[in-house]
Formats: structure tokens, sequence, C-alpha cells
């Protein structure tokens, strides 16, 4: 080409007129993707959300551009008045986009875009950061689609009181196209983008503990140590409601539990991480209707304290998670290797608590080489049969030392006794508390994983059986000592619960109200006690870790990280 030819330019291609079922493009995500594509992923295309106080303070900076007023004149109608209207929501399907916008101030057919942003001016050339600029452009691209005349846009910024003007220059359409077009090629090919390494935007993200930045790029590389983002603190707590005949109703912000229509305790909805309801207990509508608006989960137990479901509201988006999970358990290698994690990490639990708890001087050596050997067989295993009988003979190992780890007081009415492990019914009373703890655990477990996305009745070791939530199951093995029979021997050791806190009948022993109410009580103190993880190195409660955990499962199962890394602690 000779050198004096004129550049040869680049052809702009039209996205395809939607149609069918295909979803319009929303601006916020053009946004998120500028800011972060893997946010953008797991917002826009796995579904996924959580609060923060920068979300919870943006829709407090938005409550009045959020009111409908005025109206858009028509993009033909030739005047010179000035108009105003607010939150205004426009599309096209020619450019696939959507967009809720604040603020339109129009004079005739020319229109300017004004955007709400929280916080202050930020002090970078262009007066705002890429993101936000995009996001407004977009709103200027679908303006224009319906015959308006749109050069350029405001931010307004709440803090500072401050107008950003935005010009809708070649540069910055070029900008928002290409992000455009990056965030339908990411959707389109269903792989999430890699996390970022090291970015400031991380530890204020309100999906950090979602995406797992750090942990999955550790996983990848182990000289990068994650920073405790994961680990923060959720002060809402499961409430627990066991008295007959009582009531849950919802009163403002609160629920009012009522016996006999006579009020007996009130608690803030904001408090409330689920409600478990033990026998005969009424809840009302606009309670179930408020609490799966809030994404609270309702579980339901017999009385005895046997697990019977769990109520959600529309359930996860996340299909990625579930398509990956059932891929999974239909492939035999996958699912053995899988159990072999988690049966080794009981056994390794195992072993540990019994070290620590030991009553007797130090626990005999032959035990420890026991062990040894069953986790040397969990090894060997060539299938799910073959890992089962090993499972088994650590677990007789295990409870056969179980009652090494129960205090002997000098006082015999408050002695507990053990010698097995039986089970359905329970004949003796530690039986009858380890029976129930691993109901409340199978609870949490069946929480955390619907609450992530997963299918909790489709398990790789537990095969599947009507009405069995076998991954709650799997998931729960390596947890087994560390939550649910630690909480045992603690409350049997510290005199939390008495034999006279057991009824008997017809060979079967059960827990009386009073001490029902006691072990969970101690029980929920275990899933708040914080434990440092052993991979990461940050302190969190075992009621976060069973979160992380789920979710490090998805990451692994949907191809981000090799392994699923069991927690066993020293």
């Amino acid at each position: 080409m000779a050198e004096d030819a004129p550049p040869q330019q680049e052809l702009p291609l039209p996205f395809p007129e939607l149609s069918g079922d295909q979803p319009l493009l929303p601006a916020r995500m053009v946004n998120e993707y500028q800011y972060c594509p893997r946010l953008a992923y797991l917002e826009w295309v796995q579904g996924e959300w959580a609060e923060s106080s920068d979300t919870v303070e943006g829709r407090y900076v938005h409550r009045r551009v959020d009111k409908p007023g005025g109206d858009l004149p028509a993009a033909t109608e030739e005047s010179d008045e000035r108009f105003h209207a607010r939150s205004i929501t426009l599309s096209s399907n020619r450019l696939g986009l959507i967009a809720k916008m604040d603020l339109i101030e129009a004079e005739g057919n020319r229109v300017t875009p004004v955007d709400y942003k929280r916080g202050k001016r930020p002090h970078v050339p262009r007066g705002a950061y890429d993101p936000e600029r995009v996001q407004l452009c977009v709103q200027g691209l679908i303006l224009e689609e319906h015959g308006y005349v749109c050069e350029e846009g405001v931010l307004y910024f709440a803090e500072s009181r401050e107008r950003v003007r935005v010009p809708f220059d070649e540069e910055l359409r070029a900008l928002t196209h290409n992000a455009i077009d990056g965030l339908r090629l990411v959707a389109a090919g269903g792989q999430i983008p890699r996390p970022l390494e090291d970015s400031p935007k991380c530890p204020r993200c309100s999906l950090v503990g979602i995406c797992l930045p750090d942990e999955v790029n550790s996983l990848h590389r182990q000289d990068v140590s994650p920073r405790p983002l994961a680990a923060s603190r959720d002060e809402a707590l499961p409430l627990y409601v066991q008295a007959r005949g009582a009531k849950v109703a919802k009163k403002g912000e609160t629920l009012e539990i009522s016996i006999e229509d006579k009020p007996v305790q009130t608690v803030r909805l904001v408090d409330v991480s689920q409600l478990a309801i033990l026998g005969q207990v009424y809840v009302t509508t606009p309670t179930l209707q408020e609490l799966m608006s809030r994404e609270i989960p309702i579980s339901w137990h017999s009385f005895g304290g046997w697990f019977m479901g769990h109520t959600i509201g529309t359930g996860h988006k996340n299909v990625e998670i579930r398509t990956a999970q059932y891929r999974a358990s239909f492939d035999a290698q996958a699912c053995l290797r899988l159990a072999k994690g988690v049966v080794a990490a009981k056994i390794q639990n195992q072993k540990t608590l019994l070290r620590r708890n030991w009553k007797n001087g130090v626990i005999p050596e032959q035990i420890i080489d026991g062990f040894q050997q069953d986790q040397r067989g969990v090894l060997r295993a060539q299938n799910l049969g073959e890992l089962l009988g090993t499972e088994g003979q650590a677990a007789a190992r295990y409870f056969g030392n179980f009652s090494q780890m129960i205090s002997r007081g000098d006082d015999d009415s408050l002695r507990f006794d053990f010698e097995k492990r039986n089970r359905r019914p329970p004949t003796d009373p530690v039986n009858a508390l380890l029976s129930y703890a691993y109901s409340l655990l199978v609870r949490s477990w069946t929480v955390a994983l619907t609450a992530v996305g997963f299918d909790p009745y489709r398990g790789f070791y537990h095969q599947p059986r009507y009405g069995r939530p076998a991954l709650s199951l799997d998931m729960m093995e390596p947890f087994r000592p560390l939550i649910a029979d630690s909480s045992v021997i603690q409350a049997i050791n510290n005199g939390e619960v008495r034999p006279s806190d057991f009824i008997s009948v017809a060979g079967s022993v059960a827990l009386t109200d009073d001490g029902r109410k006691r072990f969970i009580g101690t029980f929920e103190r275990r899933m708040g006690q914080e434990v440092t993880h052993p991979l990461f190195g940050y302190k969190l409660s075992y009621r976060r870790l069973l979160e992380l955990q789920a979710r490090l499962l998805s990451r692994h199962l949907l191809g981000e990280i090799p392994e699923y890394p069991n927690f066993t602690t020293r």
C-alpha cells in the first residue's frame, strides 16, 4: 500500500436485534464489566449478589431519584421548553441494552442524562472513573436510539454535591462499545474470568466473599498469601423456636414469638440469619413472605430434632454451579476423588479431636498408628465400596475410644457412660446428643449449600436416596468431629447437660425441652467460635467457614481450582 494512501476504516458490525428470550444488557452491568469482568460475570451470568455498606448507602442516595417524576417529551417535538424526568427506564432491542436513568434534563429533543453517585468527586484527569463514564455513555446511546440528541451526560456526586460533565466523544463511545462487546463475549462463552491479583478494588467489593480472588489465586500459586477478605463477621444468628403451640409473626421490622397469644420474645429481623422451627410451631403467611424476600431460610424439624427440610424463596440463580455439580456426580472417578478427600479429612480430624481431649495421659501410639493405616487405606480405595469399608474401620476405632474424652466425675448421678455408637433410635444419652448434633449440622450444611447455589440432595460420596441431603452429608463428614462431636463433649464435660435432661421411652433416649435448649446454645457457640484456616492463615468462625468451603467446592467444580481443599485442623 502506498504511504500516502488513507488508512482503511473499520466497518462497525451492529449487534443483531434481540429476539426470543435473550435478555437485554443493563447499563449497570456494563459499568461492572469495565470495573472488573469477573464481578460482572458473577452478577449477570451467575446471579450472585451481596449487600455491603456501599450498596446500602448507594440505595439511600438514590431514594429521591428512584421515585418517578415528570414526563420525557417525544423526540420529534420541536420546543425550547425545559423538562426534568426522574427514574426513566428505556431500552433498545437493536442495541440489546436497557438502562434506568436517574434524571434526564431535556430541552426539546436535546437531552442530558444525569447519574447520581454516592461519595465525593474523584480527583482524576477526566473528573470520574471509566466505569461510571461508560455507564453514563450507555444511557446516551439508548437515548440516541430513541431519536434524541445526546452529546454529553452528567455525573452528580452526592457527598461533595458536585456535577461532572462527561462529553460523549469518540474515545468514550469506543470504550463503551468495547465494554458492551466484552461482557457479551464472556457471558456467551460461559467461562468466568480470572480474579484480579492483589487489586485494591477487591477489599471493598461486596462480592469479595463470593468471588474469593485471593483464595483462588493462592490455590494456583502457593507464594500468594490471601488477605482476610472472606472472614467478615456476620452478626445475624439462627433463631430457634421450639415451644409447643408457639406462633411466629412479623411485626414491623421484628419477629414476635407468642404462646397462647401472649408475646414472650421479640427479635429484630436484621439479627436473624435463619429461623429453625422444632415441632408444632405456627409461622404466619406474612412472616414466610418476609423471610423469603430477605432470603432468610426456615428449617423445619420434628420435635425430637430430626431435620425435615427447609423453606427458601425462588432459590439461587446460579445454574452453572448445579450443572457442574450434576456433571461431576455422574463421573465415577470425580466422585471417588472427592469422596476420598472428605473421608481422609474426617479421619484426620477424628484423630486430632482424640489427641486434644484424651483424659488419661497421652493417647496410645497404637491408636494413632491405626488412624494412619486407615488414611493409607483411603488412598488405596479403588471404589466407593472399599472407601466405605475403610471409613467404617476408622469410625469403629474412633467411637471405641470416644469415652476417653468424657470426664469422669465423682458424682455417679452426673456421669455419662458410652460404649459404642448406636442410632435409630439412640439408646443412651451420649448417642442421643450425637444424633441431635448431627441433625443440627446437616441442617447448617443444607442451608449453606443452598445459599451458594448447590442442590443439597445430589452428592458424590453419599448416593442419592429419597429425602436424603446427600451433598450435605458429604460436606459435613470432616466437620462431624470438629463441630458436632466437640459440642457434645463440651456440653457433657462442662455440665451444660446432665443425665436428668434425658427421657427414655421404649428403649429410645431423647433430650427434654430444657436439655435441648441448652445444647442448642452449646452448638451455636461452637459454630461462632473462630478458627485459623490452615491454607489461608486468617481467622473466621465455623459458621462462616461452612460457606467458604461450599464456595471453594463450587470453584473446583467450575474448573477454577485444581482440587477441593478439605478443612483439617492441627
